[in-house]
């Protein structure tokens, strides 16, 4: 009851739905990076919603199967193959044992999730199977997997899902310009109402530097600050302030040129200026950005925030009835 790993694709790593309650001692979430294709992915097979799985970046594993399973790979549009046979994504579909899992090249998006029936079973650390690399928790040894590294599977049960489908509205592509909605920070003030206004109308495209920590953006003009003595325990640059608490989607920008959205992997805090928060509804769109992507960035209110999170729920609660 395991699946081993022949080559290991590109930051290939066990994720659920992450960790809680450990961000005021510094350590994050971690957890998928886009956690609807997760949940999606778990739901078609026949796992709990925030099962582990594999979370793959641009290049897929190969993964050679012990005994027959229940699979099924959501998220970026990345064409899985069993011996070689294309199946289809975001839908489930067996395995039998000594069958291999690989994939086609990359065509839109960015992460893949590869649920599979019964779940990787690593141990949990702090209540999560999830791959924290930098703090070496969770998943294989606390790192991404490696080629010929071993990984347990759950008990798969014995429910019958090969061919259960995800609708084609239901299947979120990211594939060209994008928008990011955001709610205003408490640091919003530090700007002048010019670099607001043009904060909000530049095209942002997504820098190469962009990983589970976090996403930086380029292409934008320089932010202006209102002048300001600076206060104690801050730095010299007029992005520095005193030590704060960054919470998760916080937008920083150091020195006013380029924001970093921070993401499942970042810190909890630190002294630079955060401009706003990415909504939680769009959190899962960063992760299928790929480097280049054009970004608008969009002010929104609290009440339009929450509905956007129910509006996202109720998506779920509808692949929910139709799925399980």
């Amino acid at each position: 009851m395991s699946v081993t790993v022949k080559a290991p694709g590109l930051a290939t790593s066990v994720q659920d739905l992450g960790r809680f309650g450990y961000y005021h001692l510094g350590i994050p979430q971690s957890g998928a990076m886009d956690r609807y294709s997760l949940r999606v992915a778990n739901m078609l097979v026949g796992n709990e919603e925030g099962a582990a799985a594999l979370e793959a970046v641009f290049m897929g594993p190969e993964l050679e199967f012990s005994d027959d399973r229940i699979v099924a790979v959501t998220g970026a549009e990345m064409p899985p193959r069993i011996n070689g046979k294309e199946m289809p994504a975001w839908e489930a579909f067996q395995v039998t044992a000594g069958d291999t899992l690989s994939f086609d090249f990359l065509k839109s998006g960015a992460r893949i999730y590869i649920a599979i029936s019964g779940g990787i079973d690593v141990p949990e650390v702090l209540g999560s199977r999830s791959t924290y690399a930098l703090g070496v928790l969770g998943g294989k040894d606390g790192r991404p997997v490696q080629g010929e590294d071993v990984l347990a599977l759950g008990d798969a049960g014995t429910t019958a899902r090969d061919r259960l489908s995800v609708p084609e509205d239901y299947r979120r592509v990211i594939a060209g310009p994008t928008t990011l909605r955001m709610i205003p920070d408490i640091y919003w003030h530090r700007l002048t109402d010019s670099a607001k206004a043009q904060f909000l109308a530049d095209e942002w495209k997504v820098a190469p530097e962009a990983d589970r920590i976090g996403y930086r953006f380029k292409g934008g003009q320089r932010l202006e600050f209102v002048e300001r003595e600076q206060p104690f325990g801050a730095g010299s640059d007029p992005s520095n302030i005193v030590d704060s608490c960054y919470p998760y989607g916080s937008i920083q920008v150091p020195s006013g040129t380029e924001p970093i959205v921070l993401h499942r992997d970042a810190v909890s805090g630190g002294g630079y200026f955060m401009v706003g928060t990415v909504i939680s509804a769009d959190m899962d769109i960063i992760g299928q950005l790929q480097p280049h992507m054009p970004v608008h960035f969009q002010k929104v209110s609290m009440d339009e925030a929450l509905s956007a999170r129910k509006q996202r729920q109720n998506i779920l609660q509808d692949l929910r009835d139709l799925l399980t």
